[in-house]
């Protein structure tokens, strides 16, 4: 009987993990190897060609920007890429910085912005926000 004891149990043990992983097969999905990685989705709903789809208005974030002329190009030009408060959150910076920062923007960074657009919108912001106008 002492011998039968060990054999029993690895034999019981053996069909509880059988069942254990049958069990998670069925229940999670059986997946064949050349399928791992793959994700499977559910097919798209059909559209019907005379229906009516509405969108919601894109949503334009308010400007904190201190009014002035120029200040319609930095809305227009530089919210394409950023929020414009992270102009109104900079520190006071001198003329020259705001200068190379919008150029920098327009060369580097591949910003679309007009060359009269961009005189507007360093000469804005020379105006508004260096150390010599704006106080931290």
């Amino acid at each position: 009987m002492k011998n039968r004891c060990p054999a029993i149990f690895l034999v019981v043990s053996s069909v509880v993990v059988l069942v254990v992983v049958v069990y998670a097969d069925v229940k999670k999905g059986y997946y064949h190897p050349a399928e791992l990685g793959s994700v499977r989705q559910a097919a798209p709903g059909e559209l019907s060609p005379d229906s009516n789809y509405q969108v919601s208005a894109y949503l334009v974030p308010g400007t904190d920007l201190v009014p002035g002329d120029g200040s319609q190009e930095v809305g227009i030009y530089c919210n394409a890429c950023h929020s414009t408060s992270y102009i109104t959150m900079q520190p006071p910076l001198p003329a020259a910085t705001w200068e190379a920062e919008v150029n920098k923007m327009k060369g580097t960074f591949g910003a679309a912005i007009p060359d009269d657009s961009t005189k507007k919108i360093i000469l804005y912001l020379q105006a508004h926000y260096t150390t010599e106008n704006r106080k931290p």
